[in-house]
């Protein structure tokens, strides 16, 4: 068992997956505590999980009980809390996106670096079984050569109430929605097929000009060729589709994998696959979970086992770093209308 400290609140979705350790003690983990630099949301979000509530980050940080923290903070604080957590010699997850800019992020991956501490981003499709799926099958080769993948992401945030006045839509805090929630489709995209040589992509403000980019999409070249498109609305009501793989020898299809896929009826599975050949599609004995909540809850397992030695990092810093590079390579390509290779220098201009 090992007892882990949470240093913030404004993620939610460590709600969910911390509820999972809380409820399931046979996972490994014991949410000691937790605290927030806005001392009415830390107090409020531990008395919700049941836990302690630690007036300041040192107390935590400075108990040797405490082997893991989480850092789910607002983004601009990444690398402050995780340069202190791993100067105490703590495991972290952090969680998405790793940083503002890419100098926060190096900062990170330096921290990391030079205390030797376990480190996983806090990725929720990497550990999704469906999305796991769809990696072992490329990975096996039985596909042949990746053509296109697409991948369809999407939330109804122009539809929540007062999200113009949260922390989300902060430049400051965390860029703005485009830069916070694409950074899950376009580490999928990272995570199947690696980093790709460049990217062009168009970036929209269409519902409220204080929720700046809330349309986008992104279409990566990767040598050879090969092409990965991330779409992301964030003023999407309903959708089905959320994966598409052209294969040289066959096609992949996921649907019901976001928000707005779960929020209306649908089919209990959503993942299939066909080979060139085939008479029929091949149906995964995988369900598609009920809602996309119980989807962000079921990396509590993943999570667990990265903190209690049995596997390694969902993702590590350094690829937290790629894909921030990948995020932020759409915003130099949007504002100069081009093509923008992985390595521009403009890409860390970004502040």
């Amino acid at each position: 068992m090992i007892k882990v400290g949470i240093l913030g609140f404004a993620h939610g979705h460590v709600f969910a997956y911390g509820s999972e350790w809380i409820k399931r003690p046979e996972l490994g983990v014991e949410v000691a505590c937790g605290w927030d630099r806005d001392e009415k949301r830390g107090k409020e979000a531990c008395e919700r999980l049941g836990i302690d509530y630690a007036y300041d980050m040192e107390s935590i940080l400075g108990d040797d009980e405490i082997g893991a923290v989480v850092v789910s903070g607002e983004t601009a604080f990444h690398a402050d809390y995780v340069e202190a957590a791993a100067a105490a010699g703590k495991k972290i997850i952090c969680y998405k996106p790793a940083a503002l800019n890419m100098a926060q992020a190096d900062r990170i991956v330096a921290a990391v670096d030079k205390y030797g501490v376990g480190f996983s981003m806090g990725w929720q499709m990497r550990a999704d079984l469906q999305n796991i799926k769809i990696k072992e099958l490329l990975d096996g080769g039985a596909f042949g050569k990746i053509y296109i993948i697409r991948r369809r992401h999407g939330l109804a945030t122009h539809k929540m109430g007062n999200f113009a006045d949260t922390w989300h839509a902060d430049p400051e805090m965390n860029r703005d929605i485009f830069a916070d929630d694409s950074s899950h489709p376009i580490d999928f995209i990272y995570w199947l097929m690696g980093m790709p040589e460049s990217v062009t992509a168009e970036l929209s403000s269409l519902v409220n000009p204080r929720v700046p980019n809330d349309n986008g999409v992104a279409l990566y070249r990767y040598p050879g060729g090969a092409l990965a498109e991330v779409m992301c609305s964030f003023t999407c009501l309903a959708a089905e589709n959320t994966v598409e793989v052209y294969c040289e020898k066959g096609t992949i299809l996921l649907s019901y994998g976001d928000v707005p896929s779960t929020v209306v009826p649908h089919p209990t599975n959503g993942l299939k696959w066909i080979f060139d050949g085939d008479a029929d599609w091949t149906y995964s004995d995988i369900p598609s979970p009920v809602s996309h909540g119980e989807r962000i809850a079921g990396q509590s397992r993943a999570l667990a086992d990265f903190l209690c030695g049995r596997a390694g990092p969902v993702a590590t810093a350094a690829e937290g770093r790629d894909a921030l590079r990948m995020t932020l390579a759409c915003y130099v390509s949007n504002e100069h209308g081009c093509r923008v290779k992985m390595d521009d220098k403009r890409i860390c201009d970004i502040v």
